[in-house]
């Protein structure tokens, strides 16, 4: 028996991605937190926020979310986290074994996925390709909302004015570039981007938690961009402290706009 198939109308599919997407785009121009990243602390970050009752939106300058965390170790798709996060991977549900004195190995693809679906069962909304050119700072000195634009418009250096999103706080999740973070710096802002030193996965795994904390009144760095900012080590393919920071970043979020 054949199945009848419904004849497509391209017209309304087009119009149900932008009237759905714009009504989103509106509904975030005011957001509670803006998480700038959609590596695995930023994922962490918004997911844990959003689970808290707050609006989040999540902007990624890519086309994917994930960041370094789906090419594992150099292509091949494991991660390892230490004893210390094994709580969080057991939190949102990715399989992991143990693998020596106090570590876990686990699928780059599945902590992905699951970081990500987490995040959208929190109702955390997505903005990809979207890129952040600067930051709004008012007269009382607080980081208030972030300008933005299209990745592709800044890929090719086009002359676009950008939009902006208005925000009560930021999360600067964007990994060893600290976007954020460089941008209030070139700014004039209070904040001083030292940028990360060479590999050594122990001082930079154990002190990246220190490193995550509001750095600028209204904005928080975890994650690479952390330890950027502070001037520390690099840790390579393994993530527990970028769980860890994440979910770090997002109580420091809560303590400042729920004291």
């Amino acid at each position: 028996m054949e199945r009848d198939i419904m004849e497509l109308d391209e017209i309304t599919i087009s119009r149900a991605i932008i009237a759905t997407q714009m009504e989103k785009l509106l509904e975030f121009m005011e957001m509670d937190v803006a998480v700038v990243g959609g590596g695995p602390s930023g994922l962490t970050a918004a997911a844990l926020l959003g689970d808290q009752g707050f609006s989040v939106g999540l902007i990624e300058k890519k086309l994917s979310i994930g960041g370094g965390m789906w090419g594992g170790g150099m292509m091949l798709p494991r991660i390892v986290v230490q004893e210390q996060a094994k709580g969080l991977l057991e939190r949102f549900d990715i399989a992991h074994s143990p693998y020596g004195n106090g570590y876990y190995v686990a699928g780059s693809v599945e902590a992905v996925s699951k970081l990500t679906a987490a995040a959208c069962d929190a109702g955390v909304e997505f903005f990809n390709l979207f890129s952040v050119e600067d930051v709004m700072i008012r007269g009382d000195g607080h980081l208030s909302g972030l300008v933005v634009n299209w990745s592709p418009v800044e890929m090719t250096g086009l002359h676009v004015d950008p939009l902006t999103m208005g925000c009560r706080m930021a999360v600067d999740a964007t990994g060893h570039d600290a976007v954020l973070a460089r941008l209030v710096e070139k700014k004039g802002g209070d904040v001083k981007v030292r940028g990360e030193g060479f590999m050594w996965a122990d001082r930079a795994e154990s002190r990246i938690i220190s490193h995550t904390r509001e750095i600028f009144p209204g904005l928080v760095v975890c994650g690479m961009a952390a330890n950027a900012v502070a001037g520390e080590h690099r840790m390579g393919p393994i993530f527990g402290g970028m769980l860890l920071s994440g979910e770090h970043a997002a109580h420091t979020v809560v303590t400042a706009l729920k004291p």
